[in-house]
């Protein structure tokens, strides 16, 4: 079993990060009979069932539909959103029984340059506490130490608002409420064929506890690969036993057991650098 699966059910963002490297693959919105089959063929590998890869997942307007779907299947959903959307879609994710945690990356401001912090923030925090209340997890990103950071310490004042400190500390992250995580971390280089090579000592939880599945059915080893650099098949045209079972995939699932990335792009992670 893995721990979890990235499902991509949209490459398509209304933001332009400065962390993020995008995508250059054919912008695209999966449909619900794609990911029927999708979830469908993954159900049997894991529990826990992300809505995310590139793209902003409370952009697709069948969002609803996916929920549901993923819920009756025994699904724990997960997102991760930039979120600017969540006041449109609060109501929707609150009522959701599958929804499980929302990951919301407030580094995504500072990385866009937009607009007046107090107002995007408040409606975030305000998020938080009412997912705090329904009973699913939200954990705060602040992935940007060492980078797009200049914003931190006005972001933690404004949180201490809705959150009132002490905040209760451990290795990853504090806890701002009983179900609401404040999580700060490095900015980290996102793997990319342009990058510089930084050697084949390296370690990874690609096909170990994790794989990732683009919009249009490709198979990847992580939720990094942006691009379908390292494609392993197709979901809609194999299970994925099959695909997992290729030469390929074994090969890279055993270099990473003896510390060494045998692909070109794992080579160029810089998150993978973490577990090094």
């Amino acid at each position: 079993m893995l721990k979890k699966a990235y499902l991509e059910i949209t490459n398509v963002c209304n933001l332009a990060c400065a962390f993020c490297p995008g995508t250059r693959r054919a912008k695209r919105f999966m449909s619900l009979e794609e990911f029927k089959i999708l979830s469908a063929r993954l159900r049997p590998h894991t529990d826990y069932l992300y809505f995310h890869l590139m793209g902003e997942p409370l952009l697709h307007p069948e969002l609803g539909a996916f929920l549901a779907h993923a819920g009756a299947l025994g699904f724990k959903v997960i997102l991760t959103t930039n979120g600017t959307l969540l006041p449109a879609r609060e109501e929707l994710l609150l009522s959701a029984p599958a929804l499980h945690k929302v990951n919301i990356s407030l580094q995504s401001f500072e990385a866009n340059n937009r607009g007046e912090l107090a107002p995007y923030l408040s409606a975030c925090a305000g998020f938080a506490e009412k997912a705090n209340d329904a009973g699913k997890l939200c954990v705060l990103r602040l992935w940007n130490q060492n980078g797009l950071d200049s914003l931190n310490g006005e972001i933690e004042a404004l949180l201490a608002q809705h959150f009132p400190k002490p905040w209760p500390e451990s290795r990853r992250s504090r806890k701002l409420a009983e179900r609401v995580y404040l999580e700060p971390g490095e900015r980290f280089d996102w793997p990319d064929m342009t990058a510089e090579d930084r050697g084949e000592h390296c370690f990874c939880y690609g096909l170990r506890d994790q794989v990732g599945v683009l919009v249009d059915g490709t198979v990847v080893p992580c939720c990094l690969d942006h691009e379908g650099d390292i494609p392993l098949g197709n979901l809609f045209e194999q299970e994925l036993i099959d695909i997992m079972s290729t030469e390929k995939a074994r090969n890279i699932y055993t270099g990473f057991s003896q510390r060494q990335a045998l692909e070109p792009l794992c080579r160029r992670c810089g998150y993978a650098r973490r577990f090094t």
